[in-house]
């Protein structure tokens, strides 16, 4: 959450002249409804089985870069989606930065509570193993800005490219 995905993931189909798809983006499209609204009406349980239908659409495009919803790892199908339709990059980002980045937003229904760091972390200690577990490639935030962030993968994936060769 908050780690830059849709920033970065823009940017670099932009470079790699592909097309961009965010899974968040396309459900709130989809239903015309913010993910704030369906959370509060339908719940987390229907949120989650509408972005499994968008992931499992987005997925049989043809080189694309998708972003996704931070919680979208925790079904195993999902991950499995994600592990059989190309290259995943983890955006590892600081309880710090995530705090600073949402301090204002009232979009995110998951820190609709008092204490959001402890929800952060709580959060992070759910999905970060789910991310090592099918990420590719992990990048450390450590405070970086995006265009350094978006240099690192790059570096990654030709590292990777030059593997397969």
């Amino acid at each position: 959450m908050a780690s830059g995905k849709t920033t970065i993931g823009q940017k670099l189909a932009k470079h790699l002249q592909i097309d961009f798809i965010d899974t968040d983006q396309q459900i709130e499209k989809n239903t015309g409804a913010e993910i704030s609204w369906i959370f509060d009406i339908e719940g987390e349980k229907s949120f989650r089985e509408r972005e499994h239908q968008v992931l499992k659409k987005a997925c049989t495009e043809i080189n694309c870069v998708i972003s996704t919803g931070g919680g979208i790892v925790i079904r195993k199908d999902n991950r499995d989606l994600l592990r059989d339709s190309g290259l995943i990059i983890y955006l590892e980002t600081s309880i710090q930065s995530q705090l600073e980045r949402t301090l204002l937003d009232k979009s995110r229904p998951l820190l609709d509570s008092k204490d959001k760091e402890l929800t952060l972390r709580n959060l992070k200690k759910e999905r970060s193993p789910l991310y090592e577990e099918i990420a590719n490639i992990t990048i450390k935030e450590k405070e970086r800005g995006h265009n350094v962030i978006f240099q690192d993968i790059l570096n990654k994936v030709k590292e990777i490219q030059k593997g397969d060769a």
